[in-house]
């Protein structure tokens, strides 16, 4: 196959595995509820999907343009579940945070300044998450499948960025795929906490 061709069929599949992890954590929060995820972090991540967009228009990214586009419905579907409106402090510094990390670098240096940007911001949208799981008993609504598939799919992504020569998006690609699969770890350490705690109070009510 074409380098070409298989640089391609690398970001349509890392499309395929985002959207599948969405769908994950979206399925989450419908059934479990949103007790331990992140308002700040999915605020950013709403934000930051329609950075994506626009940066996979000015580098004639069709793979980047549709990765995004695709979950931002369901992005925004999930930050609804945590009703932003009740909280208008933390999406207001999740914004601040987007524009000094994003959208100034990008206005200032041009989009490669941007998508470092995006990578500290990328990076620093799952710390809230972090600090949720840390402190949070019950993250019943956090999906450790949405999470591992997330970063599943920012080594591909990073496998399509270097096969395609955009060295910025690698680099902040990186970065974000090494916080998904820190989450990933602590959200499956947490579930495994909460059934070790069912399986022990079912057997003292015996």
């Amino acid at each position: 196959m074409h380098s070409h061709a298989l640089t391609a069929a690398i970001g349509w599949l890392a499309v395929v595995v985002g959207l599948v992890g969405a769908a994950a954590q979206w399925r989450r929060v419908s059934v479990e509820g949103v007790e331990g995820v992140s308002l700040a972090t999915w605020s950013l991540f709403t934000m930051m999907g329609g950075f994506w967009i626009a940066y996979g228009l000015a580098a004639g990214s069709w793979p980047v343009v549709l990765g995004s586009l695709i979950v931002l419905p369901l992005q925004v579907a999930i930050l609804f579940r945590l009703s932003p409106w009740r909280a208008w402090r933390t999406v207001g510094w999740s914004l601040a945070l987007f524009a000094v990390t994003c959208l100034m670098p990008a206005v200032i240096g041009g989009w490669s300044a941007g998508v470092y940007g995006i990578g500290v911001s990328m990076s620093l949208t799952r710390g809230p998450q972090l600090v949720e799981l840390v402190r949070e008993v019950d993250a019943s609504g956090v999906s450790t499948t949405s999470w591992t598939l997330g970063a599943v799919g920012s080594i591909l992504w990073v496998a399509y960025y270097d096969g395609d020569h955009l060295w910025a998006a690698l680099v902040a690609t990186s970065a974000a795929g090494l916080a998904n699969l820190t989450i990933a770890t602590l959200a499956a350490w947490r579930h495994r906490q909460a059934r070790r705690t069912v399986v022990r109070d079912e057997v003292f009510a015996y």
